[in-house]
């Protein structure tokens, strides 16, 4: 089962022109392209990171990397209000929190460098756009196979981080396919402040106190693989466990049968496209910030650029880690 999403005629457009108009365009010496997030140490950041320097790459321009090596949005924050006085040529941004990084990011727009958000928003802020998953939907597919899974009934335990649009539209999804299935119970959501330990520890508790879950959801990408191996050590098998994203050990647990599915977000494609569109957006010679608070119809910018998702589960998970390991293999 796939959940596949396209983009519409005029962003299809969108996207080939900006992509034709960077490889043939002359750029000046000084520019440079940033990328800021909350941790860019884990695989998923680090996916991310290879698209957004190849794309700069293929342009000729310079690229920079920001933001802390542990989950920290503070950390964000102080990295990209450091980068605005570099005057970077655009920044493409994961929000962590959307409120805190709103002032930053309407800061670099005042001042005319391009911001799109990627994964996750900042909906408040004067960004130009959030290119990324529909996370909504996503969750609700991640949660139809929870459902399917449990038979429709079960105690079910939920990591996540709670402020992060990202993570809150997912859950939402979540929760409407549950209220279809009465029988579903989320018991416990658990914040696990960007520590995959705190979901390994949790995890465990839980056995070891044989409280009664019988699903364990996980909506970042961290959590799928700390559950896994807790269950695996404890040789517990009939919990159902439902992740996000593609790391080895991801991949492995659905291999094995320990995580039921996960969802295969692009997050090279956001860092890879996100330097293209604002490359775009910079040398068109916009007023930016002009153009970032203009939301009528008659708009230059899109609402929402979807990047798209898979479901991966035992039928498809050869052919993604394949793939995923031939894109690497490349790089």
């Amino acid at each position: 089962m796939t959940l596949t999403r396209k983009f519409s005629t005029a962003l299809i457009l969108l996207a080939s022109i900006a992509m034709l108009i960077g490889c043939t365009r002359k750029h000046d010496a000084d520019e440079f392209y940033v990328m800021a997030t909350a941790n860019k140490a884990i695989p998923y950041w680090q996916t991310a990171a290879s698209g957004f320097i190849e794309a700069a790459r293929q342009a000729g321009v310079k690229s920079e990397i920001v933001g802390p090596d542990n989950y920290d949005p503070n950390a964000e924050k102080d990295e990209f209000h450091k980068i605005l006085a570099k005057k970077p040529t655009a920044i493409i941004v994961s929000a962590a929190d959307p409120e805190l990084m709103k002032p930053e990011i309407d800061a670099a727009i005042a001042q005319g460098i391009p911001v799109i958000t990627i994964d996750t928003d900042s909906p408040n802020s004067n960004r130009l756009f959030f290119m990324g998953t529909n996370n909504y939907q996503a969750g609700t597919i991640a949660a139809e196979v929870a459902a399917k899974h449990l038979n429709g009934k079960g105690n079910v335990v939920v990591f996540t981080m709670p402020n992060q649009v990202n993570l809150e539209e997912r859950m939402h999804g979540y929760k409407d396919v549950f209220e279809k299935n009465p029988g579903i119970k989320i018991v416990r959501v658990i914040d696990m402040k960007g520590d995959p330990r705190i979901v390994f520890d949790q995890t465990q508790a839980i056995l070891d106190k044989k409280e009664p879950i019988d699903g364990f959801i996980c909506l970042e990408a961290q959590g799928g693989p700390e559950v896994a191996t807790v269950l695996k050590n404890n040789k517990v098998t009939g919990k159902v466990v439902v992740a996000f994203d593609t790391d080895d050990k991801t991949l492995d647990a659905v291999r094995e049968g320990i995580i039921a599915a996960t969802v295969a977000q692009k997050p090279y494609t956001m860092g890879y496209l996100g330097v293209k569109l604002a490359d775009d957006y910079y040398h068109s010679k916009a007023d930016i910030a002009k153009m970032a608070s203009t939301k009528g119809p008659l708009s230059p910018l899109p609402a929402f650029v979807d990047t798209g998702a898979t479901l991966v589960d035992k039928s498809n998970v050869d052919e993604i880690a394949k793939e995923m390991q031939s894109s690497q293999q490349k790089k």
